[in-house]
């Protein structure tokens, strides 16, 4: 790939166009080689490295590049000198389910930073899968792919899921809410998808009700009026693992 179509994969709709996203620094360089091993989609990826990084071991080829190019297409202000090209999983790609795995659901979730707090936690954890309503934050977005720190290529993800088609595929439904059992309940425990609303907005009310979603809650000591919603799924994902 050119170096200039590279810098255009910062753009969500480029990434769309070329079916590649970005993976900046060693950490995230070292994650995608480990997922790689059992990951064949993976392997096509292409590796990007000044002479700091030019003799790495990778099985990714390889292209040297001057510090100037690196910058011009790195997201970060002072790069490390190692970017890698990787290839998205196309719909027919996607991870089928497995025995005992649960789903969450995050409707229209804006911060990447969170996305990728939640993206991390599930694959720590394991045997979860995330599913992005339309109008979420893109997954391969820079900052979601740093905040991760390589859980994106650990956990099933499914984009731009409809709201209203959840009862088709999961029979009872749970959802996050002021007003609920305490997650500590028993039956918290045995429902098929887990809901999670907007950081500002949640979950029209209405939206709720046509899922005949079952509202639980997280008790706290009501000096502020809400959680973060990266630890609301952090707290709900520990409670469901234990």
């Amino acid at each position: 790939m050119k170096l200039d179509d590279i810098k255009k994969l910062h753009q969500k709709k480029y990434r769309a166009e070329f079916g590649h996203f970005l993976v900046e620094g060693e950490h995230l360089a070292l994650e995608l080689q480990k997922a790689a091993l059992s990951n064949p989609r993976l392997l096509r990826a292409e590796l990007y490295v000044t002479s700091a990084y030019e003799h790495w071991q990778s099985p990714f080829r390889t292209h040297l590049v001057s510090e100037r190019q690196m910058a011009q297409i790195a997201d970060t202000k002072t790069p490390q000198g190692i970017i890698a090209v990787v290839p998205m999983p196309t719909p027919e790609q996607a991870v089928a389910a497995t025995d005992g795995e649960r789903a969450l659901y995050l409707h229209e979730i804006q911060d990447p930073g969170n996305l990728g707090t939640i993206l991390r936690t599930l694959a720590w954890f394991g045997r979860f899968r995330c599913l992005l309503s339309p109008g979420s934050v893109d997954p391969y977005n820079p900052k979601v792919v740093r905040a991760s720190m390589g859980a994106i290529f650990h956990t099933p993800l499914e984009l731009d899921v409809e709201l209203a088609g959840l009862p088709e595929r999961f029979p009872r439904i749970a959802c996050l809410d002021m007003q609920g059992a305490p997650i500590q309940s028993a039956g918290f425990q045995t429902f098929d998808c887990y809901l999670f609303g907007n950081e500002a907005r949640g979950v029209p009310r209405e939206q709720l009700t046509a899922l005949n979603a079952q509202p639980f809650t997280i008790s706290g000591s009501g000096a502020i009026e809400s959680l973060n919603l990266a630890a609301t799924v952090n707290l709900c994902v520990y409670e469901l693992s234990r």
